[in-house]
């Protein structure tokens, strides 16, 4: 009996046995299934981060309040700096300006409601004031309408460039472009309306409603405002160089004494992307330590299936083994078995991991694209002919020792 009689005689087997194949296959296809999945989503959702933050480009970086948590640290509060003033935010625009792109925002609220006629959003509206070169230097892009004019900046007009969700919450119907909505009791005319970003900041960005700086300024005058600012230089490699000029710039403004440290924050807008990628990293050692336990436990189940296939088949390896077939021969066909029965339920699970993995990632990140992840599934296939090796090399040594005078005997 040669290897493709011996394949044929396995498939045959299989066939034969078509329930007990098919659950067997679903064991391994749920083990399948968790390791491609997982590791799908996570590269769906890296890839939705990689995109949202393409658009901002590695010259460009932020100037902000430091982000204070109240938290004790050897029984000592941490220190509170005040917020970058406006003042401050326009003279270093002034200083640093002639070297680099500059837009100065400030988060006016982030709990306005919108109200256009009878229609109103939730009470989640952060309204920002901003210039005209923020949606550029942000990344963020237009489905309709315009942008901020010189003349809209100079005049502080009443308009403003709504998100995605505030268009959709009180437009459902018509083009928001032209219209007039009121928020914290103004009355403001819609002249553009930003492409949906996602969920990556929880939403926030699809319910901006941006208006100009001055009209920002205006509308929280009755509270302190902390200016941001975001800079974009021209080269990529002497952004480092930009960044450490523009620091010196900014302690100066803000009177930083030397020693001490910085009382803003200065970070570059691609290093949330690089941080997120080193967390996916370890996401991926996570996601395959589940994935390979699930394998495990359905491995274990596979051999005990191939052992009961071997003791229901005793008479016929005693047969088999009298008509000549080596002890080699035998351990091709239980093996032949287990491999073919691993293949079929990976085919399976990574039909559905895939399927399931950028499900996931769709769920994180409305705008995320369908990947077919061809390195996991090339690894599947090779899993699951290591786990058919595995779970039959048992087994298969254990049909081979068979004694063919008992075997013909068992009943």
């Amino acid at each position: 009996m040669n290897l493709l009689e011996n394949i044929r005689e396995g498939l045959r087997s299989i066939s034969a046995n078509m329930l007990r194949t098919v659950l067997t296959a679903m064991i391994i296809a749920i083990g399948i299934t968790s390791l491609v999945g997982i590791l799908t989503a996570i590269d769906g959702i890296q890839g939705s981060v990689d995109n949202s933050f393409a658009d901002l480009g590695a010259n460009t970086f932020d100037i902000r309040n430091p982000q204070m948590w109240r938290r004790r640290s050897g029984g000592k509060m941490d220190h509170r700096y005040p917020v970058i003033a406006f003042r401050e935010a326009v003279m270093f625009k002034e200083k640093f300006g002639r070297d680099a792109t500059i837009s100065l925002s400030s988060q006016i609220t982030g709990i306005a409601q919108i109200k256009y006629l009878s229609l109103k959003t939730n009470p989640n509206i952060p309204i920002i004031g901003a210039d005209e070169n923020f949606l550029g230097m942000k990344g963020f892009k237009l489905t309709k309408g315009r942008n901020f004019s010189p003349s809209d900046l100079e005049n502080s007009a009443n308009v403003t460039i709504i998100g995605d969700e505030i268009a959709k919450k009180i437009f459902p119907k018509q083009n928001p472009i032209g219209q007039e909505v009121t928020a914290l009791g103004r009355r403001f005319q819609v002249i553009g309306v930003l492409e949906k970003k996602g969920s990556l900041t929880g939403g926030s960005e699809d319910r901006m409603f941006i208006v100009p700086i001055e009209n920002g300024r205006a509308m929280g005058a009755n509270r302190t405002l902390s200016f941001d600012l975001t800079t974009s230089v021209p080269s990529k490699e002497d952004a480092e160089v930009i960044m450490a000029e523009a620091q010196g710039i900014m302690r100066r403004i803000r009177g930083d004494l030397n020693g001490q440290p910085d009382s803003f924050e200065i970070e570059r807008a691609d290093s949330v992307a690089k941080d997120f990628e080193q967390i996916t990293g370890f996401l991926r050692i996570g996601g395959f330590c589940i994935g390979f336990i699930t394998l495990l436990g359905a491995a274990i189940a596979l051999m005990n299936i191939m052992m009961v296939s071997v003791t229901e088949r005793t008479r016929e390896i005693g047969i088999r083994k009298s008509l000549g077939a080596t002890p080699m021969r035998i351990r091709e066909q239980f093996l032949i078995e287990a491999i073919v029965i691993c293949i079929l339920g990976g085919i399976g699970g990574l039909i559905l991991g895939i399927g399931v993995g950028n499900l996931i990632a769709g769920l994180v990140f409305d705008n995320s694209s369908f990947i077919v992840p061809w390195v996991w599934m090339i690894m599947g296939i090779v899993v699951c002919v290591v786990v058919g090796l595995i779970s039959g090399v048992y087994p298969a040594i254990k049909a081979s020792k068979l004694d063919p005078i008992e075997s013909l005997r068992y009943e």
